[in-house]
């Protein structure tokens, strides 16, 4: 089967131990993530032939994070070195009625101040059949945005099929002239599927989003409210052929609800409703239910129920995992299934 190519940026995620705060003690735990890589490792723990491409500092900072990679499976032969600096994020656990918090810092990392033109698409495309990205790539810089349009439309060209995460982060389309709605808009009009949860497909739709209101297993969705929803969106994104709401409600910070709702070519499909706790680790979760998409339509292509049912499992077990990548097996998904 053709490879998977997925195009973004690795981070060092420092996490503080137990539930101290960020500003707590003098010890932190390191550990990587980044939306893309997330879905890189995810596909290779599933089994898939998958390469990540990013651009990293050349220096044994950057080697490491590329280490980190290949001893998960990925293929990053065509990782670009350059920049000064890996970017980084610190994270503070939740505990209680405390919220998790999230400190970025990525300005003038090594992705973020990567060049249009650095990478060159044409090897990478070489026995591909999926290549995925997301929002947040293009909401890095506009030599970000740039490569990732540029890369669209050379796998789009090629007959690649296109994957897209929305994944909208608001506070980082701060480079000049950026506009998160049309680059977005013109990213999910080449995409055969998208994923994105209530939130993101407003941004990018202005479509206001149907409430997700369950409290525990015993929900039911409006089946026919969302038939009506998705066939605006389609008529908003005509390529797409499959479209995917993540919902989670967050009872408390370490209670979660979570559940899906699919439109594939006109028919609607839900998965069950997932009541978690406690939450080990939330970071990662939308991109384990990506990842487990793009296999599980590969795995089985005509069983749309089945896809679902499948990432959302996937999902649910990623709460169960510290860190951002969730190293699970398809096994171990079809076991929570049952």
């Amino acid at each position: 089967m053709k490879k998977i190519i997925t195009f973004g940026e690795i981070l060092l995620r420092l996490s503080k131990p137990g539930s101290r705060r960020l500003f707590q003690g003098s010890t932190f735990g390191a550990d990587y993530g980044g939306s893309e890589a997330n879905v890189a490792v995810s596909l290779a723990q599933l089994g898939d032939d998958v390469e990540f491409v990013t651009r990293i500092p050349d220096n044994s900072i950057g080697e490491a994070a590329l280490m980190h990679l290949r001893s998960l499976g990925l293929n990053v032969g065509h990782a670009v070195r350059g920049g000064k600096r890996l970017g980084t994020y610190y994270f503070e656990p939740s505990a209680a009625m405390r919220s998790s918090r999230v400190v970025y810092d990525r300005d003038d990392s090594s992705f973020n101040t990567l060049e249009h033109g650095d990478i060159d698409w044409e090897p990478v495309f070489a026995g591909a059949g999926l290549f995925h990205c997301s929002g947040i790539t293009c909401a890095t810089s506009r030599a970000a945005l740039d490569t990732t349009m540029d890369a669209v439309r050379r796998a789009d060209a090629s007959g690649i099929e296109l994957t897209c995460d929305i994944n909208y982060r608001g506070n980082l389309w701060r480079y000049p002239g950026a506009d998160a709605r049309r680059s977005l808009d013109e990213l999910m009009q080449y995409s055969s599927f998208i994923f994105g949860d209530q939130n993101e497909w407003y941004v990018a739709s202005g479509l206001e989003p149907i409430p997700f209101t369950a409290l525990d297993e015993s929900y039911r969705f409006d089946r026919d409210a969302y038939r009506r929803y998705f066939d605006h969106l389609h008529a908003l994104f005509p390529r797409c052929r499959r479209m995917l709401i993540a919902h989670r409600n967050q009872l408390s910070f370490n209670h979660h609800v979570n559940a899906g709702v699919l439109w594939a070519e006109g028919r609607i499909y839900t998965s069950r409703i997932y009541d978690i706790q406690p939450i080990v680790d939330q970071m990662g979760v939308g991109d384990a239910w990506v990842a487990a998409f793009i296999h599980a339509r590969r795995r089985w292509p005509d069983d749309d129920q089945r896809c679902l049912d499948f990432s959302v499992a996937a999902s649910a077990l990623k709460n169960t995992v510290p860190g951002d990548q969730n190293l699970v097996t398809e096994a171990e998904i079809i076991a929570g299934l049952c």
